[in-house]
């Protein structure tokens, strides 16, 4: 099957097929290699995450008839973080006849990555996920519908259509039912074994192939050895690096960065996603945020006072924001953007609410403006608010003990996705050979930056329309390759050793600090030097810190109790010795990259009026870090990015 060699780096080759754009997947199909159905089922594939790429690729590959162990460190693989998705998934079926197509989907989220992101995998995206909309009907997902019975659209930000499906403010947890549903089933026909409260530890690799994983029982602390023909991980992403996040806490970077130490490479580690709409910070003590679905910005409203003066006034209390009238309020999106107005994309809310907040116009604490509902209320009545996002309102009293419709909602950004994630090519397979990453685990689609309603789309279009090919065009020439007994090969012994010998070093510190404290202060770190705003003087100074914060957690952190069982400190531990590395790269990379894309915002590169200057002369390609070893300098690898069916421009959200 013809594919386009990287020129520059012989080690990244991406498989791209040759032809048109709308004919590249059509013809990848056409051409892999497959597996007949007699020896399918005499492959063992790992599956690691239970999230929707990972339980839609579970029960796909089982219902292909491949032998599939899944695992997940959650007591039931419906507990995956991928239930708290809100909003929605973006589709391309124009049912509300606006204009939307499968191109126009592929080019705003090409738009939307800030031109970073792989062209043909991009179309792929945006080609399947048709199908996707149509598989989850198919399983009962209760999607909302209109008055006649059709389903229902609404925008998102980035797109001048509505194209996101959605089930009120819970559609992840209806997707992850459905994947789920899909998942049982195969598990209950004997093609799936469910491994659950069960951590992947680290990867075997022998003879430069993925053969297995190492695991940790977590409720007993047994570790074992697991073989297959092909390791999949859809472990999802590395927000909770900046402690503060709106990720499960539970969400961790170990599987991914496992991958890396053995050789898989990390791509574009600093494009994280900041996302405009999440409940402030309230206090020191907090160990999470909390999202509000980028759907309100469909009824919702952006402001700061205009004025400095009612500004604090209303930080001071002396003002209700209800008492100011509209000519005194700066609705700044919609003043900046008119094009797009409150639904520009993330990067660019979340950039202008900073803007605002930093030259003094923020409410609150003085870090949140206001998402003010009053004109949809007045103009469609509080009870279709409540039908469209009465649980998110719900929500947001709960925490805030404050009734959002009468009073206006604060938000301010806040971590919430990770772009960047391991190298993959278009097969989804890592430089690792028989290591594949679906879902956030990888970092194929969004460039620099993530549409709203696509995260939804990516895990599905991998786990179900995807893998099941790609993975085929693998395992065909893997047919001469019998089972492995891990207890009779010496890597996974060493594997299992190693695993061993890194956890009773971290339960040999007995230090004075707690994980915790110490994850903590990891996060501020990332947060004021690697967060939204970045610089030369503060990535090296963030660089530096982060030294220090790991070099105190091996010497000073406490993990009570023992290894023998269930240690929910020595879980900790060992994510966060993981996240401490894996910042040292997010902030490197954020270093390198001279220039501002997407999420990535360096302030040395900006327009005359604050907007991103990129540099595609330089930086038009995905950086892809190799690790070289304890105390060596990671290398990197470039796969240039070329555009062929697109004009490459400076983006505009304006008009």
């Amino acid at each position: 099957m013809p594919s386009r060699q990287n020129k520059k780096d012989m080690k990244l080759n991406a498989k791209i097929p040759s032809g048109p754009l709308a004919e590249k997947w059509s013809t990848y199909k056409s051409t892999q290699h497959l597996v007949n159905p007699a020896n399918k089922r005499k492959f063992d594939i790992i599956v690691v995450g239970t999230g929707l790429a990972g339980a839609s690729a579970a029960a796909s590959l089982g219902e292909l008839g491949f032998k599939v162990k899944n695992f997940c460190y959650q007591d039931s693989p419906r507990r995956a973080h991928s239930i708290a998705a809100q909003g929605g998934i973006n589709a391309a079926k124009n049912y509300q006849n606006d204009g939307d197509s499968v191109y126009r989907l592929f080019y705003d989220t090409i738009k939307g990555g800030d031109y970073r992101s792989r062209e043909a995998n991009v179309y792929r995206l945006a080609e399947v996920s048709n199908r996707i909309i149509d598989q989850c009907v198919g399983q009962g997902v209760p999607f909302a519908r209109d008055y006649g019975g059709y389903l229902d659209n609404r925008s998102f930000g980035g797109a001048l259509v509505s194209r996101t499906f959605y089930a009120r403010g819970q559609t992840g947890q209806q997707l992850l039912l459905g994947a789920y549903g899909a998942l049982n089933r195969q598990i209950a026909a004997g093609n799936v074994k469910m491994y659950t409260r069960t951590e992947m530890m680290d990867i075997v690799v022998i003879d430069g192939v993925a053969r297995g994983i190492i695991s940790r029982n977590l409720e007993t602390g047994a570790l074992e050895a697991h073989f297959g023909h092909a390791v999949v991980l859809a472990t999802g992403g590395y927000g909770n690096v900046y402690f503060l996040s709106t990720n499960a806490m539970g969400s961790n970077a170990s599987a991914a960065w496992k991958a890396y130490k053995r050789g898989a490479f990390f791509a574009n580690p600093a494009f994280v996603q900041i996302h405009p709409t999440c409940i402030p910070v309230h206090g020191a003590s907090q160990s999470k945020l909390t999202l509000m679905s980028e759907s309100l910005r469909n009824d919702g409203r952006i402001w700061v006072p205009k004025e400095k003066e009612d500004a604090e006034k209303i930080r001071a209390g002396k003002l209700k924001p209800t008492d100011l009238p509209d000519e005194k309020r700066d609705y700044y999106l919609e003043r900046r953007y008119p094009a797009f107005g409150n639904l520009v994309p993330r990067d660019v809310a979340s950039r202008a609410a900073k803007e605002r907040c930093d030259a003094g116009f923020g409410v609150g604490s003085g870090q949140a403006v206001y998402l003010d509902f009053k004109d949809s209320i007045n103009r469609l009545g509080q009870k279709v608010i409540e039908e469209r996002y009465g649980n998110l309102f719900q929500m947001y009293e709960k925490i805030v003990d404050e009734n959002p419709y009468k009073t206006p909602m604060m938000i301010y950004p806040a971590i919430h996705y990770a772009m960047g994630g391991l190298w993959v090519d278009y097969e989804l397979q890592t430089t690792v050979p028989g290591l594949f990453a679906i879902g956030e685990a990888n970092f194929s689609d969004h460039g620099a930056n993530r549409l709203g309603a696509s995260a939804l789309m990516q895990g599905l279009a991998d786990g179900y329309f995807v893998l099941p090919y790609t993975i085929q065009n693998y395992l065909a020439g893997q047919l001469n390759v019998p089972r492995m007994d891990p207890a009779a090969k010496p890597e996974f012994k060493n594997a299992l050793d190693a695993v061993r010998s890194d956890i009773d070093k971290l339960m040999n510190i007995k230090g004075k600090r707690t994980v915790d404290s110490l994850h903590k202060d990891l996060g501020l770190i990332m947060w004021d030097h690697v967060g939204m705003g970045r610089n030369k003087v503060g990535l090296e100074a963030g660089i530096k810190k982060i030294r220090e914060v790991r070099e105190t957690f091996w010497q000073d952190v406490r993990i009570p109790g023992t290894a023998a069982g269930m240690n929910i400190e020595l879980e900790k531990a060992n994510r966060v010795a993981d996240f401490l590395e894996l910042g040292e790269l997010l902030a490197q990379d954020a270093l390198h990259r001279e220039e501002s894309c997407g999420g990535h915002f360096r302030e040395e590169h900006q327009m005359d009026d604050g907007e991103a200057r990129r540099n595609d002369e330089k930086f038009k390609y995905v950086g892809a870090w190799e690790y070289k070893g304890p105390g060596k300098a990671d290398e990197l690898h470039k796969e240039h990015l070329d555009y062929e069916f697109i004009e490459v421009k400076t983006r505009n959200y304006k008009e």
